[in-house]
């Protein structure tokens, strides 16, 4: 077991390597191709910016709080409770992504706030810390469905009409009790892959 030590908080801009760059390319690209002149390129930027101005802050106040979390020691503090549950713990790690992503809506946000406690748990407990960090991105996606977010927009993706005909208003609560069991036991399952991952099969692991 390696010494206790503060980490390093090194701070790293991969703004060529981001997906968000790629994308902001792209749309240059194919708005240029279109015909669309840059000075309109730009008033759309910033329309789009506006439009999800609130979202944005909430995705940079969530990282604020993974990093706040990880420097000031409570997400290994947490790993290291967790780590208790011993041999069980590979079956509880995607649950841990799952109830992220429930909290916070976004597999990113997520793995940033538990991501360094599964490695944490994961090397106390002697498996692999790739296959804990997997499993929180994998149960993350198995939580996708019932975060608030993505509740409301299948709430109002399903109120639509039919043949003219306006349909009852579909609500959050009634997209969540029909996803809830579904995106439990989906996680479950997620978590006795990894279980079976961890013991019986690890040369599955990369």
């Amino acid at each position: 077991m390696p010494a206790p030590k503060a980490e390093e908080a090194v701070f790293q801009l991969t703004a060529l390597s981001a997906t968000g760059t790629a994308l902001l390319l792209a749309g240059i690209v194919g708005g240029l191709c279109l015909g669309v002149t840059p000075v309109d390129l730009v008033r759309i930027y910033g329309r789009t910016l506006y439009r999800v101005r609130t979202s944005l802050l909430t995705i940079a106040a969530m990282l604020a709080l993974g990093m706040t979390s990880r420097y000031g020691g409570m997400d290994t503090t947490m790993g290291l409770a967790l780590a208790h549950s011993g041999v069980l713990f590979p079956f509880f790690s995607p649950l841990l992504g799952w109830l992220g992503v429930a909290l916070t809506g976004s597999d990113t946000a997520s793995n940033v706030l538990f991501g360094n406690l599964q490695c944490v748990a994961a090397g106390r407990i002697g498996v692999s810390p790739i296959l804990t960090a997997a499993a929180n991105s994998s149960g993350g996606v198995m939580g996708k469905m019932i975060d608030a977010q993505s509740i409301v927009v299948a709430s109002v993706a399903t109120s639509t009409t039919v043949s003219e005909v306006p349909q009852a208003p579909v609500s959050p609560a009634d997209v969540l009790r029909y996803v809830f069991l579904h995106s439990l036991g989906l996680a479950i399952l997620v978590g006795l892959l990894v279980l079976l991952q961890a013991y019986v099969v690890p040369g599955m692991i990369p």
